[in-house]
């Protein structure tokens, strides 16, 4: 049997970013560990009146702002209290060590996402400039990162999208450096959510180029997250961040008509479950479709799920419901398997609980950790 992990992730080590950003722009913004102050003495006052001891972490920071947006006293207690998973996290921080882990997990490829890059790349409060810097610095650091083995370790190449007008260039020097496939969060980033017309080039060159594109939310990004709005526990914002976030990934490429436009583009939801397709794509299709059609005729003339089923796959949990149901409206051709190693909260996924706690048959099964991944992410070194 043949495991490709579509979503296993690197933890990036404090000294990249020095390493890999330009000196000047480093120097004004730097990326540290710091310890609150303020945080400390509201967790240890929390921990002390439930009788609990704990000394917090430190907090990630880039310049004065924290990476993590909501990362507060109550959530800085239990990471405290809770350390986790610190073995593969450890493992995940060489790309000698993610083979190793690999090895362990019985991954034969995997495409290799980034942890914290994200929520520096798209942090709202950083200039263009200096966003554009980390996202080379990390593109520069995760190819050196997968040397230790291209054929095995696929990685995915970031962007920013705080100046749309540079993302041509950023496009064509990803290029030149031989990834296959971006990442991008799904959120508006800087005012523009995925379908506004300034990315018409961006998504006009990922096409000719066979690029893939990735799709992968995350809790605490300083922007505006679906929930950010309305909710400050972890529990919440958790709940909104990845699932939610992939349906209006997808409804913004619809609406913004680029899944119209650029046929042969391929995009990727992944750690959002798959269940959320068939509703998603039945309330469009049958109520929002049908309601008005005379005023979406020239953007869609087709039925969005026909959208899904052309651009998109999906990455799958193996314990959610409907996933019948999701083959049966898409196709079994359109699923993927990602564990999100190293990350806690999909601790111990591998190809033998997909195998025994999912509905689908050891068929679709094998499709989905072999077959698909090679149609969808395409170019594999080696």
């Amino acid at each position: 049997m043949t495991l490709i992990d579509c979503d296993r992730h690197v933890m990036e080590p404090l000294h990249l970013w020095q390493d890999y950003v330009h000196p000047e722009v480093f120097k004004e913004y730097p990326v540290y560990f710091r310890n609150d102050s303020s945080l400390e003495t509201a967790a240890q006052d929390s921990i002390q009146n439930a009788g609990k001891t704990a000394k917090l972490p430190p907090t990630y920071y880039i310049g004065d702002h924290p990476i993590l947006n909501k990362w507060g006293a109550d959530i800085q207690q239990e990471t405290a209290k809770r350390p986790r998973n610190t073995e593969d996290r450890k493992l995940a921080s060489s790309g000698l060590g993610q083979l190793q882990s690999m090895l362990n997990d019985g991954v034969d490829r995997a495409i290799i996402f980034p942890t914290f890059t994200g929520y520096i790349v798209n942090h709202q409060a950083l200039p263009a400039s200096v966003s554009i810097e980390y996202a080379k610095a990390y593109n520069k650091w995760v190819l050196n990162y997968c040397a230790m083995n291209y054929e095995k370790m696929i990685p995915a190449a970031v962007v920013s999208r705080h100046d749309p007008r540079t993302l041509v260039n950023q496009l064509k020097t990803i290029l030149e450096q031989g990834f296959s496939t971006v990442t991008l969060r799904p959120e508006p980033i800087m005012g523009l959510h995925l379908g506004s017309k300034e990315y018409e080039p961006f998504w006009q060159l990922c096409e000719q180029n066979d690029i893939t594109i990735a799709f992968h939310g995350g809790t605490h990004l300083h922007g505006p997250t679906v929930g950010a709005d309305r909710f400050s526990s972890r529990f919440s914002l958790h709940a909104c961040s990845h699932a939610l976030e992939a349906q209006l990934a997808f409804l913004s490429l619809l609406e913004g008509g680029v899944l119209e436009t650029y046929k042969r583009l391929k995009f990727v939801f992944l750690e959002a479950g798959a269940a959320w397709v068939p509703y998603w794509l039945w309330r469009l299709d049958n109520i929002c479709y049908e309601e008005f059609p005379e005023l979406i005729k020239d953007k869609l003339p087709n039925k969005p799920s026909h959208y899904f089923k052309q651009n998109c796959w999906v990455s799958v949990e193996p314990q959610e419901p409907c996933l019948n149901e999701v083959v049966k409206l898409i196709g079994s051709d359109k699923l993927l398997f990602g564990s999100d190693f190293p990350h806690p909260d999909h601790e111990g996924v591998n190809a033998e609980c997909i195998y025994q706690e999912t509905s689908l048959s050891k068929e679709i099964v094998n499709q989905i950790l072999e077959v698909n991944p090679l149609k969808c992410f395409g170019r594999f070194r080696g």
